[in-house]
């Protein structure tokens, strides 16, 4: 049931002198910590060159090119010539970067800097490639700029987040990542948690920045790519999630950004998040939900979800396991299971006399669907039903939710909570935290009908 942690260290600088006694032994403990990959990063011409020689020496090294804003003042266009050449003839240089703005120490006159970091942002256009951001105590003029070079295309990560949630959240509707360093451990570092929590993970990435910022119990001493696995620790703890979900998670989006090891998967059955294994059985829907990720990506923490065929009870049972000691097994996936209820019902009779918990997450139509009252069907099968909501009245739930069945399909998810208090013990409804929906006036209409509610939030599935 447990799985191998496996991270990419998105930010490292191994190139340096720092390194030079023990490189060997720093890969190894690196490998030993679960850090399989790691992103050695240019800082400088020099740097830039090194970092691509250990990316061509070293399977599990990659690179990029670029210059930090406190050289801005030196660059000329050879520089930009040196490093368009650098990533054009090393296949394993994934971004340009470290690129941007750093107003703390001004080594580069702030305009200067500006003209630079735009021109690498053309560069990276030029050879479609996505860019690291160094912001340091520019977070007005870096929004600024990516927002007004938005069109070239260029999608990237601010390594080193520093930036408060509502920065993040911009920045991520730009469509960036975000970095997370050693200094999420830090006592002082709030915002940053604050960050994480507010973030979904499926826009988070990890990194070292060593030798720099090690985190704690290491503080002070040179930082590696082994301490990411505390980095991890402390996002999972932070998210209410596994390290294993992590790793999965921030790995999977390390390589859609960078595209190195992205390969075709096959999709999952059977996944878990948390202590929960999840059961998709079925990629079709009642609805069309305006704020589902599935018409984006179909990847939920790291797992593959979109399914080829829809799998018989006995795929599902082979891909299932053992069940014994998972907390709940749940009909979930990528789509809607009482679509398919003859099979929910024939895989949770199974599961039910292995001893399992049985969860079922669900739009509340089924019973419009089949006709029927679907809830007394799963009386004695199921120990949980979440139904989402989603909406305090018809004319909202149509405009989020695109239901088949107009205004009756809201009062259907009703009727459903309703009956389904009568034969399952455990019923909550939930909304998913769109913006500008009123979600006091959905926790009023659920409590009304005497069931639990929950927010889900906005972009963050599973």
């Amino acid at each position: 049931m447990t799985e191998t942690v496996s991270f990419i260290d998105t930010h490292a600088h191994i190139d340096g002198k720092e390194f030079f006694p023990d490189f060997d032994e720093m890969l190894k403990r690196a490998a030993d910590a679960g850090v399989a990959r790691i992103i050695a990063v240019g800082g400088d011409l020099e740097s830039s060159r090194r970092a691509g020689e250990l990316a061509k020496s070293h399977e599990s090294i990659f690179c990029s090119a670029g210059i930090h804003p406190h050289d801005a003042a030196r660059v000329s266009e050879n520089c930009y010539e040196v490093i368009t050449r650098l990533a054009a003839e090393n296949p394993k240089t994934v971004a340009i970067g470290e690129i941007g703005l750093d107003f703390y120490r001004d080594r580069s006159p702030r305009d200067v800097q500006e003209i630079v970091f735009r021109r690498f942002l053309i560069v990276a256009s030029e050879l479609s490639l996505p860019v690291i951001i160094h912001d340091r105590d520019a977070h007005e003029p870096v929004l600024r700029i990516l927002k007004e070079e938005r069109t070239r295309g260029i999608g990237g990560v601010l390594h080193c987040f520093s930036g408060d949630l509502k920065m993040a959240r911009e920045c991520v509707d730009l469509g960036f990542y975000l970095s997370i360093p050693g200094t999420i451990t830090f006592p002082s570092n709030e915002q940053l948690r604050d960050v994480v929590r507010g973030i979904p993970i499926d826009r988070l990435l990890l990194e070292t920045d060593c030798p720099y910022l090690a985190p704690i119990p290491y503080r002070g001493k040179r930082n590696e790519p082994a301490h990411l696995r505390i980095t991890a620790e402390k996002v999972a703890e932070l998210k209410g999630l596994s390290l294993e979900d992590v790793a999965r998670t921030t790995t999977r989006n390390a390589e859609n950004l960078f595209r190195i090891g992205n390969a075709p998967q096959e999709a999952a059955i059977a996944y878990r998040i948390r202590n929960s294994l999840y059961l998709n059985i079925t990629n079709r829907c009642s609805n069309r939900c305006s704020f589902c990720a599935k018409f984006s990506d179909y990847f939920v923490k790291g797992h593959f979800l979109r399914l080829d065929h829809e799998p018989s009870f006995h795929e599902v049972m082979a891909a299932v396991g053992d069940p014994t000691g998972y907390d709940e097994i749940v009909f979930c996936g990528y789509g809607e299971p009482l679509l398919r209820l003859d099979l929910v019902r024939q895989v949770a009779a199974e599961l039910k006399r292995m001893g399992c918990r049985i969860r079922v997450n669900t739009d509340g139509q089924a019973s419009l669907v089949h006709g029927r009252n679907v809830p007394a069907e799963l009386a004695g099968l199921v120990d949980a039903i979440s139904v989402s909501l989603n909406a305090a009245d018809a004319e909202t739930y149509q405009r989020l939710c695109r239901t088949p069945f107009g205004a009756a399909g809201f009062q259907g998810v009703q009727d459903f909570l309703a009956e389904s208090k009568k034969f399952i013990p455990q019923v909550i409804a939930s909304a998913v935290t769109v913006p500008g929906l009123d979600m006091e006036a959905v926790r009023n209409l659920a409590e009304s009908l005497g069931v639990v509610f929950r927010e889900r939030e906005f972009a963050d599935v599973g």
